[in-house]
């Protein structure tokens, strides 16, 4: 037998995907800076030179989650290792956590509790809802032996923000640590991590922050490592063992743990020298700002919201399909006639909502126009009836109305 029968029979050559507008619910587009960035010269991930920009990216983060916590890096992963990290690291068998579900992401909390031997308790909250501080101050009030609240602070499944803040001070009012998921709010929200009393907090690189997939930033207070330190019995995942990252995500030591993605932490640390240049408080009033634009558009079609306006996340936008309206045919078309992808409802909300993403570099005037034409196009070609040209000028009129400083 020789090498060629493994050949492909089909030809195969370069990959050159299509471009697109990339609207959903994640990833976001990628912004061309952090895509120069990764393809800057590799370095060899203990070279001194690299190790230095590894320090300004611990900054940077710190700025990002506005923290002082010393042990804050990006996950070599998905914003799945960011989550599984924490648990993995946080709750030892037996150990009851609060768990809170109003949406696909707190289930996974759920399942990572369960891998782990811990105990959930679950405060349940409906899909569209914030998560009720009240049920979880209820719930630690029946139990005072719980280790660990975990909620998902902006819920990608249904657009909906839930009170951080109140979740936190109700957790250390009970001494309990906390875990909170901010895969899409980081970048495109506020978050106060340090004010807000968390613990554990985990991100995603390819939402608010405009980088591809791959990384989970992440921050630990001291409350966690000292737990962690002490524990009794090996944390039960080798990769993500904390005591084993500070010798190589530490401050003084550089110790080989793995094989980092150089190039991809190129591309983070170029996408948070941006957020810098620009601002915190700048970057959450851009997608604001983009988001009451697209609102005001899509109420001219009669497309209505999900989740009420206090607690509506900006950059994930889910909005009730028109009654009559094939959901999956107009993102069928979206894709084919104009590239440009929006998200579907998942779960209890298949079938019955869209997610519009305006996050990150995606989050700009351009798209929230095309995107309205578009949407506009497509309805009328199913033979909706839609004003032509209503949703665009709406959206147009509020940005006249609310330029930027």
């Amino acid at each position: 037998m020789t090498t060629d029968s493994f050949r492909p029979k089909e030809k195969i050559s370069t990959f050159y995907p299509p471009q697109r507008t990339l609207l959903g619910p994640g990833p976001s587009d990628t912004h061309p800076r952090v895509l120069s960035a990764m393809a800057r010269p590799t370095l060899g991930h203990l070279d001194p030179v690299f190790t230095e920009m590894m320090e300004e990216l611990k900054s940077l983060l710190r700025y990002v989650f506005q923290t002082k916590n010393l042990l804050t890096f990006p996950v070599s992963g998905p914003g799945s290792i960011g989550m599984e990290m924490c648990f993995v690291n946080m709750v030892v068998p037996g150990d009851k956590v609060v768990v809170c579900r109003n949406g696909v992401f707190g289930g996974r909390m759920i399942e990572n509790v369960e891998r782990c031997g811990g105990i959930p308790l679950v405060v349940e909250d409906k899909w569209g809802d914030p998560v009720d501080p009240q049920k979880v101050e209820d719930i630690l009030k029946k139990n005072p032996d719980a280790k660990v609240v975990a909620f998902v602070h902006a819920e990608t499944s249904t657009g909906v923000q839930s009170d951080a803040k109140t979740i936190g001070q109700i957790a250390r009012k009970y001494n309990c640590l906390t875990i909170m998921d901010t895969v899409t709010s980081l970048g495109g929200t506020p978050v106060y991590m340090d004010e807000w009393d968390i613990d554990a907090i985990y991100s995603g690189s390819q939402k608010c922050l405009s980088c591809p997939p791959g990384l989970s930033p992440i921050s630990f207070s001291e409350r966690v490592v000292d737990m962690v330190k002490n524990r009794t019995e090996k944390v039960h995942s080798w990769f993500m063992d904390i005591n084993l990252l500070l010798g190589y995500w530490g401050s003084t030591t550089r110790t080989y743990h793995h094989t980092a993605p150089t190039n991809s932490l190129y591309g983070l640390h170029e996408s948070l020298v941006m957020i810098y240049e620009e601002g915190l408080e700048r970057s959450w009033a851009r997608h604001q700002r983009n988001h009451e634009a697209l609102k005001a558009g899509l109420e001219t079609l009669g497309i209505g919201y999900v989740v009420d306006a206090a607690y509506r996340l900006p950059q994930l936008n889910s909005v009730h399909v028109p009654a009559g309206v094939d959901e999956k045919e107009v993102r069928r078309k979206l894709l084919n006639d104009f590239s440009l992808e929006i998200g579907a409802g998942l779960g209890d909300f298949a079938g019955k909502i869209w997610r519009i993403g305006l996050m990150g570099n995606s989050s700009k005037l351009e798209n929230v126009i095309f995107f309205l034409e578009a949407l506009e196009h497509v309805l009328t070609d199913l033979g909706v009836q839609v004003n032509k040209g209503a949703a665009p000028s709406a959206a147009h009129q509020y940005y006249a109305n609310n330029p930027t400083a």
